[in-house]
């Protein structure tokens, strides 16, 4: 813990604006011991900040100012035309003009926010989180989790330690027909289930070759980059493709892949694997895209469980008619959740036994807002959790093993080989090689320990 502690000290004096004295009892400038002690009332509104709303931010801005328990009142990116846009949009919801905060940590300075929400780039996710935390604010975390494992490590000492509560973007956790189906899985529906399969396509077009280009004016580079080793700005990154460079984004496999894989796990009821493999590679386009557009991750769990994951980023055909979903196969039967709020389930003789749907429309390949109103049951469920105490679906814990397990995946991918896992807590078994992609360089100053 002193290790964390010290690393987090140096964290927020590395980034905090201003050049006020840093230490433990006020990471931040103004902040006061009491500013943390506050309890949100049963009838008092949260009050939300949002750091990145370019994309999957605006719809969740949008959301969560629809809720009546919320105040939206900041909205942070270093886009200007993103923000301006999000609080147009948020203003027209809430009827009121939240403040925009080019600079997120000038927003975590306001002793009256309560929540950050977190949308931006993967190697932003658990740095940022960190800050709010230290800040005295609850989190709202989109996947996945952390840009390496030891950053996910990070998270969980650091919500217990801060006592504040963390909700990953887990948001399949709270939807009730999906709820309803990993029940009757653990039930017992299809018998003892042995193996799980998830998959995600879609038919994306090549990002070509970057050139170095101005920065645009719009654009603080400079922060976006944050805790991540400087490069220079192409003009084929911001916003999207940075998900297909290892520097900031994780691939696909991080990308949706976490919300199967947490399916997986969740319906298996397993936590770390004692092996990991992948195979595949970047095989559509020759472009700037590193990581995989064809990839089949595979996990080995003790007690005779197994899982894999497909992600084809280039060829949209679909599996079991949908183009993302989960089947679990037992002793009796396979059991299917697809993209929605749905399932079915058939027996060993391909049958269908059980087929349960929901009317609500789900478009897992919108990358935006696939399924906004089904999302604000997460949402609610956070607010409960702040307010009442009510259990988290889908905590910091339960959100790291879930983007742990992907990660194990991606950096077997990279290393080449397959690995073995220590099955109590998810780290490598003598391979030094993988070892070093745990964590990862930060820029100077921005260090993470």
């Amino acid at each position: 813990m002193t290790e964390l502690i010290n690393g987090r000290r140096k964290f927020i004096q590395s980034t905090a604006l201003g050049t006020a004295a840093i230490s433990i009892g006020s990471v931040l400038p103004g902040f006061s011991a009491e500013s943390y002690r506050r309890i949100i009332g049963a009838n008092e509104k949260i009050r939300v900040s949002i750091m990145g709303v370019n994309s999957r931010g605006l719809a969740l801005a949008q959301n969560f100012a629809y809720q009546k328990e919320c105040d939206l009142l900041h909205v942070c990116d270093v886009d200007s035309r993103a923000m301006d846009k999000c609080i147009s949009k948020v203003q027209a919801v809430q009827g009121f003009k939240p403040t925009g905060y080019p600079d997120f940590r000038k927003s975590l300075e306001d002793k009256d926010i309560d929540l950050m929400v977190i949308a931006t780039p993967d190697h932003w996710h658990a740095p940022a989180a960190l800050l709010a935390m230290q800040a005295g604010k609850h989190v709202y975390l989109e996947k996945p989790a952390s840009h390496n494992p030891h950053e996910g490590e990070l998270l969980i000492k650091a919500a217990s330690r801060y006592e504040k509560s963390v909700q990953m973007g887990n948001q399949r956790r709270s939807w009730p027909n999906v709820i309803q189906a990993i029940n009757e899985l653990k039930g017992g529906i299809i018998g003892r289930p042995y193996f799980g399969k998830g998959w995600y396509t879609n038919n994306r077009g090549p990002i070509g070759i970057g050139k170095e280009v101005a920065v645009p004016e719009w654009l603080n580079w400079d922060l976006w980059q944050g805790p991540a080793p400087r490069k220079a700005y192409k003009d084929n990154i911001v916003h999207y493709n940075w998900h297909w460079r290892w520097h900031w984004g994780l691939g696909e496999a991080l990308n949706n892949g976490t919300h199967m894989i947490d399916l997986l796990r969740w319906g298996l009821d397993v936590d770390f694997p004692v092996k990991v493999s992948s195979n595949g590679g970047r095989y559509r386009y020759q472009d700037d895209w590193e990581t995989p557009d064809t990839q089949v991750i595979n996990l080995d769990f003790r007690k005779g469980v197994t899982m894999t994951w497909e992600g084809r980023s280039c060829n949209g055909k679909n599996i079991e008619g949908s183009s993302v979903g989960v089947i679990f196969y037992g002793e009796n039967g396979s059991l299917v959740i697809s993209g929605g709020n749905e399932y079915k389930v058939y027996d060993l003789n391909n049958n269908l036994v059980k087929e349960v749907n929901d009317a609500t429309n789900v478009d897992p390949r919108d990358a935006a807002n696939p399924a906004g109103q089904l999302d604000a049951l997460h949402i609610q469920n956070l607010f409960g959790n702040i307010k009442n105490g009510e259990n988290l679906k889908a905590d910091i814990d339960s959100g790291h093993k879930s983007t742990l397990l992907v990660q194990l995946g991606t950096i077997a991918q990279r290393v080449g080989h397959s690995l073995e896992i220590n099955y109590e807590n998810g780290h490598f078994i003598g391979d030094k090689e993988a070892q070093k992609l745990w964590s990862r360089e930060y820029e100077k100053g921005w260090e993470l320990s």
